[in-house]
């Protein structure tokens, strides 16, 4: 995080793109980033850990799920820690942010860094961040549930749902940004490589990629079981 000096009154001096973005009260971090980094994937591996700890718990029998299913499950577990407890802290607390020096409040300072957005009040950022904690959230935690206790039809129907969300937020997210960079000549990332590449289109890259992949999953689940109920019909005629 940069030193450079700030007016904490006027927001309008701090270390985010475009200079003056109003960011009234900003503090910068006193943590160090790696710490921040730490504590949060700390976070994020217990509550992957505790899901499947309740998915063994709520399955009769956890030996009969795949280790591809074991893997939507992680998948999901990060998706429903971070829509619903760290965009939930977002969405609670946007206002508050800039002069905050929680854990949360920190590390989003700290990729606000490649989308000042969320920390200049956004309607876009805050409704679409909303919709993801209400919706999105629940829904991915729901789906480790059906894939827990092998409820395979309703697992695909939320799975789908999620991924279509997912694939939507993030071509909503990048398409924004890139509309108002070019017709508008705003900047909301900082030009460093770490920032536009690894935290702008790095951090949300799995969000294009993985629910693309699970979606292609699902699709040929369904296809496969109309098949084989294609095949069961034609064979009772």
């Amino acid at each position: 995080m940069s030193s450079t000096p700030y007016s904490p009154l006027d927001g309008t001096s701090h270390p985010y793109y475009p200079p003056n973005a109003p960011i009234p009260f900003y503090a910068a971090n006193t943590t160090p980033l790696l710490t921040i980094l730490l504590s949060f994937a700390s976070l994020i591996a217990g509550f992957v850990v505790l899901c499947h700890v309740l998915v063994n718990y709520t399955n009769p029998n956890p030996r009969l799920l795949k280790s591809s299913d074991r893997a939507v499950i992680s998948w999901f577990a990060i998706c429903g820690f971070l829509h619903i407890f760290f965009e939930g802290y977002f969405v609670l607390n946007h206002k508050t942010i800039p002069p905050s020096q929680s854990l949360f409040a920190q590390l989003w300072k700290e990729y606000s860094l490649s989308d000042s957005r969320y920390l200049s009040a956004d309607p876009f950022m805050l409704w679409i961040e909303t919709l993801t904690v209400l919706i999105w959230g629940p829904l991915s935690l729901l789906t480790i549930y059906f894939i827990a206790t092998h409820q395979t039809a309703l697992r695909h129907i939320t799975q789908i749902v999620v991924c279509i969300a997912h694939l939507y937020g993030v071509a909503l997210y990048y398409g924004t940004c890139h509309y108002i960079e070019r017709y508008h000549g705003l900047q909301y990332s900082r030009p460093e490589w770490v920032y536009y590449w690894g935290y702008y289109a790095g951090m949300n890259a799995p969000w294009a990629v993985v629910p693309g992949l699970l979606l292609v999953q699902s699709v040929r689940e369904i296809r496969r079981v109309f098949e084989a109920a294609g095949v069961v019909g034609s064979a009772k005629k």
